[in-house]
């Protein structure tokens, strides 16, 4: 490690109530903290807990207490439907305000949970800030998400209330929300009291009043809301990821640690200053969205770029470059499936060199690990720094990285970097040994985590100390595997679960298996992801059939495929499903995914020691080759 790098990361590691002490000064207290770190019930750790403090008043009031409302805080921009808007600071208070009102109005309340599902569109950012303003917990949903899956998160959160749109817009299609809603609340078992829904111009749709209003309803007579206060352990929101058992996981964040590192980490690893005009290429609907389309830019008090687009397909693969340009776009972060799809249209960068991106100065990749021969391609097309970090929804923010405000590290490709100040990241192996350097294990942090991580789940406490911190005694397991290097560089190699990594989203191969496995014909079945160039990995599903099926195997294909694209969602990429003869198992059972895995990969392989058949392992690729997963 370099002098400065080094003296703050081993401070935040040996000193970290002091450390963190002096970073929540930066943020807005209505009664500032005496107690800085909890420990008395391991692992529920709790920051800053005798503090308090608001969400959206770090978010907006404070900068416009300081005289710099008529700064622009937020712009919006459209290429699919030509739209674009700036909001300064003032103008991002009203709108949240007013529609803080507008809940209260609907009988939300501090402690209420409000599901938001809904497309990139400014409302939502407003909606979110809303429920901070009052102390209602929010839960955004990905609008690709089909009802079944919407419907869980109203069911586990008991959602009072629900703020949608009427419709969504991709490429070349649009998302109609409406009857994803319905259906999601036939499925729940808990009802929403009320839904808003926002009418986006030229697609309107019925309402069915009493339950159902629109927005712009929902705004008449409502009141302007000041912010409450909260108390630093409250929940800000609650985030679903996708759970092993299929049963999303609630993942909540506590209010105060959540504003003190996620403002730290605007400057200290991204070098963004309120001055400058950041740019996260993501969607509100997952983690990224959430950190850094909308709060860690809003509490530094810098511009915060909101795209409803693709990186390729609105209208051209030079899509972002025109944003970069345009707005002056200091620093991007996107995922590294973003820049493989532009590589892919525009190989030579021929869309790159119409535009003018003198002020950009750094890209940020996350979301699945960055293969080295992109990072090389936009290095030698962009001329900056081009960073793969690494990060997890239960963290909202970096756990490894290059800190580019503290001091620039140098490359190595493949690796996300070093362990950014507040994390004790180890390599441990099977028998709880630290492994040497260069020595592959699982990567786990040692407790407590930092502020603003996940202090628990959603109304399942057990199920976080089973889930993430009984495995390894005194850390956090990661589910992440991979070694550490002599220079402190971390290299994230595979998942240690089911859980795999579709263009940044992270699925549950055992949820894509249930729906698999309802189809009448099918027997048995296995997905697993195999490595794609563009996506970082896209599932393929294998399944037996049952005994004396006479439907032809195309048929059933098909019919798979679109079971997964109705109850999981196009957000799968579900593609492939392949009829097979068996699936290869150990003697006690177990089907050997990891092995077909490495077949489809192309990966060397040991025949592993318990497997029932070894013949079934030729019978698998000579399926994959049949089917070009395999050439």
């Amino acid at each position: 490690m370099s002098s400065a790098f080094k003296e703050i990361y081993q401070n935040s590691i040996q000193n970290p109530e002091e450390f963190w002490q002096k970073v929540s000064d930066d943020i807005f207290w209505y009664k500032k903290p005496k107690q800085i770190l909890n420990k008395d019930n391991p692992p529920f750790y709790k920051w800053f807990c005798d503090g308090t403090t608001n969400t959206c008043y770090n978010a907006l009031d404070v900068h416009i207490d300081q005289g710099r409302g008529d700064k622009i805080a937020l712009i919006y921009d459209s290429p699919i439907t030509g739209n674009k808007k700036q909001f300064t600071y003032k103008d991002l208070k009203g709108k949240v305000s007013k529609f803080a009102g507008a809940l209260k109005k609907q009988g939300v309340n501090k402690g209420d949970r409000v599901i938001i599902y809904m497309p990139m569109i400014p409302e939502a950012v407003i909606a979110m800030l809303a429920c901070g303003r009052i102390g209602a917990i929010h839960s955004v949903v990905f609008g690709g998400f089909a009802s079944n899956e919407l419907a869980s998160r109203i069911d586990d959160s008991k959602a009072k209330l629900l703020v949608t749109a009427s419709c969504g817009y991709e490429p070349g299609r649009t998302v109609e929300y409406k009857p994803l809603v319905d259906e999601a609340i036939k499925l729940s078992s808990h009802k929403p009291e009320k839904i808003i829904l926002y009418q986006r111009e030229g697609h309107e749709v019925k309402l069915n009043a009493p339950r159902e209003i629109s927005w712009e309803e929902s705004l008449s007579n409502a009141k302007d809301e000041e912010c409450v206060e909260m108390n630093s352990n409250d929940f800000a929101y609650i985030l679903y990821t996708s759970g092993t058992t299929g049963i999303p996981k609630g993942i909540v964040r506590d209010i105060g640690g959540h504003i003190v590192a996620l403002k730290w980490t605007m400057k200290n690893i991204y070098n963004i200053n309120t001055d400058d005009i950041w740019w996260s290429a993501s969607d509100i609907g997952w983690i990224v969205g959430h950190s850094y389309i909308v709060y860690a830019p809003l509490f530094k008090g810098c511009t915060t770029v909101l795209f409803e687009g693709k990186p390729v397909g609105t209208p051209d693969a030079g899509a972002f470059w025109k944003i970069i340009s345009e707005y002056k776009v200091k620093s991007l972060f996107t995922a590294p499936t973003a820049f493989r799809a532009i590589k892919k249209e525009d190989p030579e960068g021929k869309f790159f060199s119409k535009y003018d991106l003198s002020s950009f100065e750094s890209l940020f990749l996350a979301g699945e690990r960055a293969d080295p021969d992109t990072i090389k391609w936009a290095e030698n097309l962009l001329k900056v720094p081009v960073i793969d970090h690494w990060w997890q929804t239960e963290t909202s923010w970096a756990i490894s990285s290059n800190c580019t405000g503290i001091e620039m590290q140098k490359t190595k490709y493949g690796s996300a970097c070093k362990a950014v100040p507040g994390y004790d990241v180890k390599i441990l192996k099977s028998d709880s040994s630290v492994a040497k350097p260069n020595e592959m294990g699982d990567i786990v942090v040692k407790l407590p985590l930092p502020p603003g991580t996940f202090p628990t789940l959603w109304n399942a406490d057990e199920r976080y100390k089973k889930t993430y911190m009984t495995n390894y005694n005194g850390y956090y397991q990661t589910y992440d595997a991979g070694h550490i290097d002599d220079d402190g560089y971390i290299w994230i190699m595979s998942r240690t679960d089911d859980i795999i990594n579709v263009a940044g989203h992270r699925l549950s191969t055992g949820a894509i298996e249930e729906v698999l496995s309802e189809h009448q014909s099918v027997a048995e079945c296995a997905v697993l992801g195999i490595a794609d160039k563009l996506k970082g990995q896209l599932p393929i599903g294998l399944v037996v059939l049952k005994a004396g099926v006479t439907k032809d195997n195309e048929t059933i294909s098909k019919e798979c495929i679109k079971m997964v694209r109705d109850k999981i969602g196009p957000v799968a990429a579900f593609k492939v499903a392949i009829v097979i003869k068996r699936l290869p198992k150990t003697r006690s059972g177990k089907i050997l995914r990891g092995t077909i895995r490495k077949i489809a990969d192309k990966e060397e392989y040991k025949m592993p020691a318990t497997i029932d058949d070894p013949a079934i392992l030729k019978e698998i690729e000579e399926d994959l080759i049949k089917n070009n997963i395999l050439k």
